[in-house]
């Protein structure tokens, strides 16, 4: 979950008077959103959940800045959509849902502010399972468990799984060899040219895997000591933020920013793949997606390839094991080749065919589960919320 928020929105009352909150809804088909208000801690939040056809909606929640309501309403919905495909696709026995809280991650956060957030959460009755994002540390999740129970990525001392970036970082690295193995005729990376776009836990996993394995990385990061440290640790090349997109590569990997496959790098792209760990790559999915395949660019769908977050904090609702978490995230390898071997059959870009089969499995699923069934064994410190969604 290393994506910025959205940006650049206008104001929900001056500038943009026509903004509706359930048309927005009626668009992504959202459940439920809940606005969550303490003016006395300084708390304003709101949670988003898609669907919970599958499972409870899990899904982290994020502290940021916005610049108007209508930009953290635009976010959390986009990215609670997407954590229903993203479990879907994924295999899990979860729904999709996001939370934001609008305020400075850096000045404005206190005990009381997240306690009080936990209490919303809890008063959601597990149909929304939070997490850690953007602008949240184990610290604040902490306070939130403090609570209520329907939160998971809190420390390992507590049971946990602690932080999910290397977990994360492997599941981009098997599914850009899957990347590769579409391209190439074979996954290896060794003598693969690769353009890190980040430098920060999750590009820095990677690109440990990555370097191991023999690739050349060519890294930027918008904070440069951040990116220098890291090319001189995997024997790596220093880049321009801005010359990123441009260089002659094989594989182009994004962990930083969303939003960077856009009408102004679409012709600078020279890769064979696009492949990392950033959410929401596709500045217009279907617009960019359509030209990445017209452009012969072999692209892994973002929420797909950066699930290893989820699949890790998934893994506590089971009781944690990092190596079961690994095994699974390994997969990702061979959720990727069937996407991109379904959208070739079918001749449609690869984000499509990610949602189709991801929709597809809700359907089914949500077939099966109109049968009734006595109980669920399902065990671990959420198991109770989880058998009751799986009955």
């Amino acid at each position: 979950m290393i994506d910025a928020p959205v940006k650049n929105s206008k104001k929900l009352t001056e500038e943009n008077p026509n903004f509706s909150l359930f048309n927005q809804l009626a668009n992504y088909e959202h459940e439920q959103v809940v606005i969550c208000s303490d003016p006395e801690v300084g708390l304003k939040a709101i949670i988003a959940i898609h669907n919970t056809t599958l499972g409870p909606a899990l899904g982290g929640t994020r502290m940021w800045n916005y610049e108007s309501e209508e930009a953290a309403i635009k976010d959390v919905l986009r990215l609670s959509r997407g954590m229903s495909y993203k479990a879907a696709i994924s295999g899990l026995n979860l729904g999709g849902g996001k939370a934001v809280i609008i305020g400075d991650p850096h000045t404005e956060k206190t005990e009381a502010l997240f306690r009080s957030f936990g209490r919303f959460v809890d008063g959601l009755g597990g149909r929304y399972i939070t997490a850690e994002d953007v602008g949240m540390t184990e610290r604040e999740m902490e306070w939130i468990y403090s609570e209520t129970k329907y939160v998971t990525g809190i420390p390992k001392a507590l049971g946990g799984s602690g932080n999910p970036s290397p977990v994360t970082a492997y599941g981009v690295y098997m599914g850009v060899k899957a990347c590769a193995q579409k391209a190439y005729g074979s996954d290896s990376l060794e003598g693969k040219k690769i353009a890190l776009q980040g430098a920060g836990n999750v590009a820095s996993f990677f690109a440990r895997h990555a370097a191991k394995e023999g690739a050349k990385l060519y890294i930027c990061d918008i904070y440069e000591d951040k990116a220098k440290e890291l090319a001189e640790e995997v024997g790596g090349e220093l880049v321009d933020p801005d010359d990123i997109y441009g260089l002659d590569v094989d594989i182009y990997t994004p962990c930083a920013l969303g939003g960077v496959i856009n009408d102004d790098t679409m012709d600078q792209f020279k890769c064979d793949i696009i492949a990392g760990g950033a959410n929401n790559v596709l500045d217009d999915e279907d617009k960019h997606g359509q030209q990445l395949l017209d452009k012969g660019i072999i692209y892994a769908p973002d929420y797909v390839i950066n699930a290893g977050g989820l699949i890790n904090i998934a893994s506590e609702l089971e009781g944690y094991n990092e190596d079961r978490a690994l095994q699974n995230a390994g997969n990702i390898y061979n959720t990727i080749t069937d996407i991109l071997n379904y959208s070739e059959d079918h001749g449609i870009p690869a984000h499509v065919a990610s949602n189709d089969l991801a929709e597809k499995r809700i359907k089914t699923i949500g077939h099966i589960k109109n049968k009734y069934s006595s109980k669920a064994n399902v065990s671990g410190r959420l198991g109770e919320v989880y058998k009751r969604f799986i009955d």
